[in-house]
């Protein structure tokens, strides 16, 4: 069974082969999307067991979907099949060097009908780790209330909660966000907002603030991800001391497509964790995968494998 956990929807993303508007795009490429997958896929590449639960259309999307996850070698035993609803999409412009514009169409979609029935709790037994981010229970009340009881179970077994909020407002609004957002971060155990999202949800991106705020609220671990430049963490201790510290984002030459570097960093963070190493050293390697994701155009094309890493943290 899987060590490392993740829930939440995957779609088809089409990219376009051409910068310009997209109306006038004719070409695109065919790629994955889903931050939730794309942490489950990173972790498989550098040799740990990981598995993805969502619910994927019986269609052609949802077939490429799971049979593209799983030749990752992640686990997809705890997906849904629906048979009345479809796969989700996305389409996404090409721009060099900078965010680019993506537009989803996913609504009602298989994983936005994913239901707590759907989970099952024998799953999480020899489980270590569940990441979740803030984007599955946007999408539906529904979606919602099957995060919250995979949360629930997790829990129960052991595992450590990993939250990315992922602050997503095309999906809700920054009220809705912040309410549930704020309710799952006091569930967890690890907490990675952006500097964005912290000062959506602390109201400041002070790091001293930041970091009381959500040791206040239980976590254990805090990461505030400071975009190119690096990452704030610290670490509350069983004696309730706090250790702290600050490390320095890679330099990047050319940026080509900036989406799925902070999963990259999750990625990079939970691998080394996961491995015994310092909350530091887990953050440099969050750090280094992060800037590996934006040089290749797609959410996970540039996530290493071990040997991949080792040879650019060498460099």
């Amino acid at each position: 069974m899987p060590e490392v956990m993740t829930i939440g929807e995957s779609m088809v993303m089409l990219i376009a082969n051409q910068g310009k508007a997209l109306e006038l795009v004719s070409d695109f490429s065919r790629h994955l999307a889903g931050a939730e997958s794309n942490v489950a896929i990173g972790l498989a590449r550098l040799g740990h067991q990981t598995g993805w639960i969502s619910a994927i259309g019986n269609d052609p999307f949802g077939t490429y979907i799971r049979n593209t996850i799983s030749g990752e070698g992640v686990d997809t035993s705890a997906i849904t099949v629906s048979l009345v609803h479809s796969t989700g999409m996305l389409v996404k412009e090409r721009n060099d060097g900078g965010d680019p514009q993506v537009y989803y169409y996913r609504k009602d979609s298989a994983a936005a009908n994913f239901t707590p029935e759907m989970l099952q709790e024998s799953y999480f037994e020899n489980g270590k780790i569940l990441h979740i981010t803030g984007i599955f229970p946007a999408l539906s009340p529904s979606s919602k209330d099957a995060l919250f009881t995979a949360i629930k179970m997790a829990k129960k077994h052991g595992l450590m909660i990993s939250f990315d909020p992922n602050i997503r407002l095309k999906l809700w609004t920054a009220q809705e966000a912040k309410e549930t957002l704020l309710e799952i971060a006091e569930m967890s155990d690890l907490i990675l907002p952006g500097l964005h999202e912290a000062e959506l949800l602390v109201g400041t991106t002070n790091w001293e603030q930041v970091s009381k705020f959500f040791h206040e609220k239980g976590n254990q671990f805090v990461i505030m991800k400071n975009g190119a430049d690096g990452a704030y963490y610290s670490i509350r201790e069983r004696d309730g001391s706090i250790i702290e510290g600050y490390k320095n984002g890679f330099k990047v030459e050319t940026v080509v497509d900036t989406v799925g570097a902070g999963d990259g960093f999750a990625v990079g963070l939970l691998s080394a964790m996961r491995e015994g190493l310092s909350l530091g050293e887990a953050v440099t390697r969050g750090n280094a995968i992060g800037s590996m994701a934006v040089m290749v155009r797609g959410d996970y094309d540039g996530y290493p494998t071990r040997e991949q890493l080792e040879a650019y943290l060498a460099k």
